[in-house]
């Protein structure tokens, strides 16, 4: 995509972040209650179809521009931020997998026209978080499909338009034999929603809930699950996240450095107590932003070359698990030293200085998928890794 185009589309993103996520997140977190001003809004500047191709309807624009864009809304919103990044990643498993299916080009279109908003289920009853194995399974009859997942979250799946499924291909395969299922609003019905009161991330609104599906059975998507996920879902996943959460850390540095500066301007020619914190804290920053947005380049470029062998290679795999462990932990030591910094100030739960709501959001990294699991598949890979 032209810079200069995709640099305009970021700077109207910037602008829905400023003017309307940054104003309701506090309402949001506090109600607790779905985003639903700035997904709105996020849906009106196209910001849904952006991964899209063009020939479909979309922007075209890559994994990098998209980790751009999670990062600033991160900085005003992280329910608004989350909801953003994980739609981008269940589109580019349609994007990335379509080939030449034309009824994946033709739900491409639709939902390039329709701007609509998708959710994964992944999640389950049984497997828990781990989205490598399911308990449900499709049952295909003629050209339908069916399926029921009790599913332990549904992000954001109440005011979603399309949702994502794991499921086993059918009732004879293994719990990690699984395809991912396309369900169209209208074609799903969400039951015995439970309840979502959680420390933090309170706006993504992901309760468990019962998901019954229908549909046509193209929408059983041909690529085995275990591709979708080696060479998009999981690297694109780690990578939205991590730059949200790069977001959410400038934020609550840029708080730092606001109250650093304020603090000085008080006591002119005098250098404020704890501003030597303030330079680790915006060192610690920039070491986070480098690696995210470095693997973001890395991912981009190895897709637009179609390099098969690396993005399906032990070493990427290390890479890309160790981002998601590292930007976790940067983000919720980044928030609590600016804490620390700004001091009482930002204890407040309220006022220009207030990181409560950022540190109890922060915490959610490690849940996503959860950093022991993580952690354990790098230490079953490093096990026969010979080296990068």
């Amino acid at each position: 995509m032209c810079i200069v185009f995709m640099n305009e589309l970021i700077a109207s993103l910037d602008k829905v972040g400023r003017e309307i996520a940054k104003v309701h997140a506090y309402d949001v977190d506090a109600s607790p209650r779905f985003p639903k001003e700035a997904v709105e809004a996020m849906r009106a500047i196209g910001a849904f179809i952006w991964p899209i191709p063009k020939e479909y309807g979309g922007m075209g624009a890559s994994p990098i521009e998209l980790a751009k864009a999670c990062k600033v809304i991160g900085q005003y919103c992280s329910a608004s931020a989350a909801v953003l990044s994980m739609h981008y990643t269940q589109i580019l498993s349609v994007v990335c997998h379509a080939k030449d299916d034309d009824n994946l080009k033709d739900y491409m279109r639709r939902a390039a026209r329709e701007n609509r908003l998708i959710a994964s289920v992944t999640s389950e009853v049984g497997p828990g978080g781990n989205m490598r194995n399911s308990s449900c399974a499709v049952e295909l009859e003629g050209d339908q499909y069916t399926l029921f997942k009790d599913a332990t979250t549904v992000s954001y799946g109440s005011y979603a338009d399309d949702l994502m499924i794991t499921a086993r291909k059918n009732a004879n395969a293994t719990a990690g034999d699984q395809v991912l299922v396309i369900a169209e609003k209208g074609m799903f019905e969400l039951k015995d929603i439970g309840e979502w009161d959680t420390l933090g991330m309170r706006g993504t609104c992901s309760p468990p809930a019962k998901v019954y599906a229908k549909g046509s059975a193209w929408q059983v998507m041909a690529a085995p699950f275990a591709d979708i996920a080696t060479f998009t879902m999981v690297p694109t996943s780690h990578i939205f996240w991590s730059a949200w959460w790069l977001g959410l850390a400038t934020d609550a540095t840029n708080k730092a450095r606001e109250l650093l500066r304020a603090k000085g301007r008080s006591n002119p020619g005098t250098t404020p107590l704890g501003a030597h914190r303030v330079a680790d804290l915006d060192a610690a920053l920039q070491s986070m932003e480098y690696e995210v947005m470095g693997l973001a380049r890395e991912y981009s470029e190895a897709l637009a070359a179609n390099d098969v062998q690396k993005l399906g290679g032990m070493a990427f795999a290390l890479r890309i698990n160790a981002l998601k462990l590292n930007s976790s932990r940067n983000v919720v030591a980044i928030v609590s030293e600016a804490l620390a910094i700004c001091g009482i100030q930002a204890y407040k739960n309220k006022g220009q200085f207030a990181l409560g709501r950022h540190l109890r959001d922060a915490y959610s990294s490690i849940m996503m998928v959860h950093n022991d699991r993580i952690q354990q598949t790098n230490a079953s890979m490093l096990l026969i890794h010979k080296g990068f």
